[in-house]
């Protein structure tokens, strides 16, 4: 499979795109770039976060996120493709502080949209951000309802409620 080929086969699964049409599909993999990663590299850190500004999308492989979240720690699997990374980084700009390491677990590739680059199509494709960003607040929604279910099921686990135990 080509690198374009990828880029759009990934676009198309992935949560943020949703409700845009092929053609916007399109113009937003033209300020797009693929990277491939090996099993065991460490893509972001706390302290170095080479990506800066950049929305990660995973195309093909598996990576882990881990970070600390008010002093708990927290786990994300990205495991399939159009899972979705960086999402701070990517909205809060270089004043925001990633205390999060992404490690990739898999040989994959990820698409990496720059927020400069997503930003140059405010002006000719307005609609076409307007709906990426919705499809983002979606995806970051969904993680959280995902999350919250976790604690609840294992906090019922642990402290034996819900009659289920």
């Amino acid at each position: 499979m080509t690198t374009d080929d990828l880029i759009l086969k990934t676009l198309h699964c992935t949560p943020l795109t949703e409700e845009l049409r092929d053609a916007e599909i399109e113009t937003l993999a033209k300020v797009i770039v693929l990277k491939r990663y090996k099993a065991g590299e460490v893509i972001i850190e706390p302290g170095r976060n080479p990506l800066g500004e950049s929305l990660m999308i995973l195309a093909e492989g598996e990576a882990e996120i881990s970070a600390t979240v008010d002093g708990e720690p927290m786990k994300l699997q990205l495991s399939k493709p159009g899972d979705v990374a960086s999402i701070i980084g990517f909205v809060g700009g270089r004043d925001v502080v990633v205390n999060a390491r992404v490690e990739v677990l898999k040989d994959g590739a990820v698409l990496l949209l720059e927020r400069a680059k997503f930003e140059t199509l405010l002006d000719s494709n307005p609609a076409l951000v307007y709906y990426v960003m919705r499809g983002l607040v979606r995806y970051m929604h969904g993680v959280a309802r995902r999350k919250n279910a976790e604690t609840e099921e294992f906090s019922n686990y642990f402290y034996k409620m819900g009659g289920r135990y």
